[in-house]
């Protein structure tokens, strides 16, 4: 492909919108890293994997994945891949919609979820599914009114995680609680005015872990609805932690105690 003007081109920049998103049922995953883990991971979702000369040589694992899992692939200019995306790094992939997985089988068997509530930070949040990812979790949920799992900037945040643990977005926070309960999991609100500090907090049992919005936190209803509202002590001067540290604080400690 060497023309930067085509319609192909166009439309799979308009997938960087959220109505081309929701209307053709399928997001951008930009750079080795994502498309290396959506080939890997979620091959039969791959609609097609783009790639300049120089990131198939580079990376020549990623189409020899692609072609392994019979993945349309196609070689472009760099002039092509700038214009489809400006964050491409030279590799780019098309990838459907899947099906939303319903909360209770989501939630059916876990022991440690998070759970984004009105989160919109797209790079936060993404970040969380990272920290999920890597602690182990089983589930990530995004609540109503959290950012879209396939916002661009979350899915490159998450450097490939959004194919390694389901997610669910949509349901109302007092949705996921009672799902929660109903799966057997304790449900944490992590807020820096909880009542236990988070070395005190039973940690050890399956839990829902409930991350507030960035600037407001969680409101005295969400906060109402948790079993134990779990603090992280200041130790320093700080005045409070970034979101997805925090997240990422709480959730290694659920990981380890249950792995004591």
């Amino acid at each position: 492909m060497t023309n930067p003007r085509a319609d192909r081109v166009k439309a799979i920049r308009a997938l960087a919108r959220r109505s081309a998103r929701q209307r053709s049922g399928q997001y951008l995953v930009e750079g080795p890293q994502g498309v290396r883990e959506a080939v890997r991971y979620a091959a039969g979702a791959v609609r097609d994997v783009y790639l300049t000369v120089e990131a198939s040589q580079r990376y020549p694992e990623i189409l020899d994945a692609a072609t392994a899992a019979e993945v349309y692939t196609h070689l472009a200019a760099p002039e092509v891949l700038a214009e489809m995306s400006p964050d491409a790094q030279g590799v780019l992939a098309v990838v459907h919609t899947a099906g939303a997985t319903p909360l209770a089988d989501a939630l059916e068997g876990t022991r440690l979820v998070a759970c984004l509530a009105e989160v919109r930070d797209p790079g936060n949040a993404g970040t969380v599914i990272r920290a999920a990812d890597a602690a182990g979790a089983d589930a990530v949920v995004l609540t109503a009114a959290s950012v879209e799992q396939h916002n661009p900037k979350v899915v490159r945040s998450t450097a490939g995680s959004l194919f390694h643990l389901p997610i669910h977005e949509g349901a109302s926070l007092t949705e996921v609680v009672e799902a929660a309960r109903a799966a057997g999991l304790q449900v944490f609100a992590a807020d820096g005015a909880g009542d236990i500090p988070l070395e005190e907090a039973p940690l050890e049992v399956p839990s829902l872990w409930v991350f507030g919005n960035e600037a407001h936190g969680l409101s005295a209803e969400a906060r109402g609805l948790a079993d134990a509202v779990v603090r992280i002590p200041i130790h320093g001067k700080a005045e409070s932690l970034n979101l997805a540290m925090a997240a990422t604080l709480c959730l290694y400690a659920s990981a380890a105690a249950q792995r004591a």
